[in-house]
């Protein structure tokens, strides 16, 4: 009789009935074996907070800067993200005082007068899909504003960044590499212009006036700000996605947030980050769990198990929107935390509080069809209504 085949643990995360909800498998897996070498990763996968959160604090152990064990990186691919102290340093602090220079309350001003008019188009539809016609509008709108840019055409924009993000798991899946190459140089292609003609207002101004004193090579410049649109893009419109699936099919959710709004955002963050995995390569060899990592092992960090270890969050398959503290990892930790976290946090609690406050009879009319992404989770699409049933009244 024939053995069945072994299951890979990872690989299985992308089957549809555990992508809707793939915590109870990282809990497998953290029970099992919370430090694991994964062949077809080629890398250690780490599921407990502490581990994670180890690794992320850390930059002289772990590297996010590849060269430093030795990998060849190629210019382009060189920016906030990939670089570590001390030259990720300047170009770090380059961006927050420019965040800070914002004038952060009228762009949310003027936002939150836009997502009023939206949510009331919307709400005289019999129901719509708040992935493509408000999350993903939204976020763009926003993080184009806050760059001093306008908005891309959606129907251009979204097929490339989604491209990009489908290249991320290019670990399992070899051949979303080559694509997502051409998107990401597509969109490269898009941001090459902003500092050699800036606008005159936003980020991207403050950056091109103060360039040349911040010691920044112009081309880490240009592959910094073309991922605060893309990352502040895709983390945005995820966040707004899996937080409106968690409140609008957990009942009592929409009046939890209500009464703890600050606390509410931050705890869907916890129980369905949109960034799930993050990379790192070992550069000094260092004991983590009871196993040695070797100098040059690439380590895969499972924030999304992180987030659900019970050693680390009471109760964590639970949506208590009140919890209180939450040391989630939804973010990061260290040196590249995410630098736009404050921000996006902000959006979701609009877009939330204003779906929470003003129609408080929102519910999901299908199931979320969930992204066949594994280091950001996301939905493909969601079909809400923001109408009561028939026959209720429609509450105060």
């Amino acid at each position: 009789m024939e053995q069945a085949a072994a299951v890979d643990p990872i690989l299985d995360l992308a089957r549809p009935s555990i992508l809707r909800n793939p915590y109870p498998a990282y809990a497998r897996m953290r029970e099992a074996t919370p430090v694991l070498w994964h062949e077809l990763l080629g890398s250690w996968v780490l599921t407990r907070h502490a581990d994670c959160l180890a690794v992320l604090t850390d930059s002289n152990r772990f590297a996010s800067d590849w060269r430093r064990a030795g990998e060849d990186i190629p210019a382009p691919l060189l920016s906030v993200q990939t670089l570590d102290p001390p030259e990720h340093t300047a170009i770090r602090h380059l961006l927050l005082d420019g965040f800070r220079a914002q004038d952060r309350q009228a762009l949310h001003d003027g936002l939150e007068l836009q997502i009023a008019d939206l949510l009331a188009e919307l709400a005289r539809r019999p129901s719509f899909d708040f992935v493509g016609e408000l999350a993903e509008p939204v976020a763009l709108r926003f993080v184009t504003a806050f760059l001093g840019v306008p908005a891309p055409e959606l129907d251009w924009f979204v097929p490339m960044s989604r491209t990009v993000v489908d290249g991320m798991d290019a670990g399992l899946w070899p051949e979303k590499h080559e694509p997502a190459v051409a998107a990401r140089a597509r969109l490269a292609e898009y941001a090459g212009g902003w500092l050699a003609d800036p606008p005159k207002e936003g980020l991207i101004a403050y950056v091109a006036e103060h360039a040349a004193d911040s010691g920044v090579a112009e081309t880490v410049l240009r592959n910094s700000l073309r991922a605060v649109l893309h990352a502040g893009y895709e983390s945005a419109s995820r966040l707004l996605g899996n937080a409106a699936a968690a409140l609008l099919t957990t009942p009592g959710a929409l009046d939890a947030f209500r009464a703890s709004p600050g606390a509410a955002v931050d705890e869907l963050i916890r129980y369905d980050a949109p960034v799930q995995a993050d990379a790192r390569v070992c550069v000094t060899d260092t004991e983590l769990g009871g196993v040695t990592i070797k100098a040059g092992d690439p380590v895969t960090l499972f924030l999304g198990a992180a987030n659900h270890d019970p050693l680390r969050f009471d109760h964590p398959t639970e949506l208590r929107l009140d919890r209180a503290p939450n040391p989630h990892l939804g973010f990061g930790r260290g040196a590249h935390a995410c630098l736009g976290a404050s921000m996006a946090i902000r959006l979701a609690g609009s877009v939330l509080g204003a779906l929470a406050r003003d129609y408080p009879d929102a519910r999901a009319v299908a199931e979320p069809d969930h992204r066949r992404n594994l280091t950001l989770r996301g939905l493909d699409r969601f079909e809400v209504t923001l109408r009561p049933r028939a026959g209720e009244e429609v509450r105060p």
